[in-house]
């Protein structure tokens, strides 16, 4: 069950009653992401994710964090492609605090020049950071090589000239396209009381207007077979294969959660086996989906040695091809779905795991799915689903990443298999 209104405004509230918990987990989720930037915005909604930290008309940047510490509360933010999450967990009597903090740096945060500088430092550190950090990197890679074209190939830190460059009016012009509250979902999850809810959105959030919406941006290129290498002087060559995925919300999410549990989702699963507890080719090796607005991606993984890349390369093929051709038997599909369904369930044992649910449905898809009906919908796949699902997305032009030492060395014949 879920309390569902929407304000005169067009902010949308989705709430889910979880009166059994102390907490309650509160979150504003916002339509804004790397793939809603151009490419002269990107890396302008993270920018703005931390500087609603930095200070308001009523708080400073330590104001904020004290509000929640002497009320024993959590705050955070994230950036993703599809969206930035500002949100707070707290006592469930404290929910009106949270509110307060939460719509107080949605509103009214000042973008100050003096600690946008200071914030600017921080984000080039960040982004250095991942430069330290292969493997981030050759996901990011994989992006720009499969999406090419596409605003979801932009990172979401966005570049360092870019970001060194970013002025004020910047941030406010971009806050301004995209913080409207006709592209908001307010999500709450835990003990609360629903006509006090309702009444802290209307206080909060009722009188907030904005002006016409910005045009939204055309997403090409859905998928591209490409390559993209960064020579790195590193111990380890870090290699991503990926082929088309499924968007948000697909009715095949399902058989291909259940097909990435078989494949490469965990230390049972046939990439694992073969090729690091069979050949010791690889310390890391896994696969996931990764589901976007429109489009998605399946990525292969291994970090190898650099004499061992082109054999970890070929050993991926083999699997892909080796399930293709022979598929899965009854016991190892009945063993991925029991996994698929016990991660869902473990994973939503708390309030703030129940508000990213909630918050990320309704945003991104205008729709909320209770447990009952994400478990029946996981129990209707059929083997036969799974290896229709895979078939469509492997046997398929693919696309390829790769970082580390000697990558410009790997022939093209390796990494593209068709």
């Amino acid at each position: 069950m879920y309390d569902a209104f929407t304000l005169a405004n067009g902010l949308r509230v989705i709430a889910e009653p979880i009166n059994h918990f102390r907490s309650v987990s509160v979150g504003l989720w916002i339509g804004a992401g790397s793939m809603t930037e151009k490419p002269s915005e990107n890396g302008l909604s993270h920018f703005l994710e931390h500087m609603f930290f930095k200070g308001t008309g009523k708080r400073g940047a330590r104001q904020i964090a004290e509000a929640m510490d002497e009320i024993g509360g959590q705050i955070n933010a994230f950036t993703s492609k599809e969206c930035t999450c500002y949100y707070a967990k707290v006592m469930d009597e404290h929910l009106p605090i949270a509110m307060d903090v939460l719509c107080d740096i949605l509103l009214n945060a000042s973008l100050d020049e003096g600690e946008m500088e200071k914030e600017r430092g921080v984000i080039l550190e960040e982004i250095a950071m991942v430069e330290d950090t292969p493997e981030d990197i050759v996901h990011d890679l994989l992006c720009e090589a499969a999406l090419h074209g596409n605003p979801l190939s932009q990172p979401i830190l966005g570049k360092s000239q870019a970001i060194s460059a970013y002025t004020r009016e910047d941030l406010a012009a971009y806050r301004a396209a995209h913080y409207r509250p006709d592209n908001i979902v307010l999500a709450v999850a835990g003990r609360y009381d629903a006509q006090k809810l309702r009444q802290l959105a209307e206080e909060h959030l009722g009188g907030w207007q904005a002006a016409a919406p910005c045009a939204g941006l055309e997403r090409t290129n859905c998928f591209t077979p490409g390559i993209r290498r960064k020579v790195k002087d590193i111990e380890q060559v870090h290699l991503c294969i990926g082929f088309p995925g499924l968007p948000t919300g697909h009715a095949d999410m399902y058989p291909l959660s259940i097909f990435n549990n078989y494949f490469g989702g965990g230390m049972s699963s046939r990439l694992f086996q073969r090729i690091r507890e069979e050949s010791g080719m690889a310390y890391t090796v896994y696969s996931y989906p990764s589901a976007y607005p429109g489009c998605g991606i399946y990525t292969l993984y291994a970090g190898t040695s650099p004499q061992h890349a082109e054999k970890v390369l070929s050993m991926l093929r083999e699997e892909v091809r080796r399930v293709l051709d022979g598929g899965l038997n009854m016991e190892e599909f009945v063993k991925a779905r029991e996994q698929l369904k016990g991660g869902y369930i473990l994973g939503l044992e708390s309030a703030s795991s129940h508000m990213s649910s909630i918050g990320r449905g309704e945003l991104l898809l205008r729709r909320v799915q209770s447990e009952d009906e994400v478990i029946e919908k996981i129990n209707t796949v059929t083997p036969e689903d799974v290896l229709r699902v895979a078939k469509s997305l492997l046997d398929h032009p693919n696309a390829a990443s790769l970082v580390g030492r000697d990558v410009d060395k790997i022939p093209e014949s390796a990494l593209l298999w068709r």
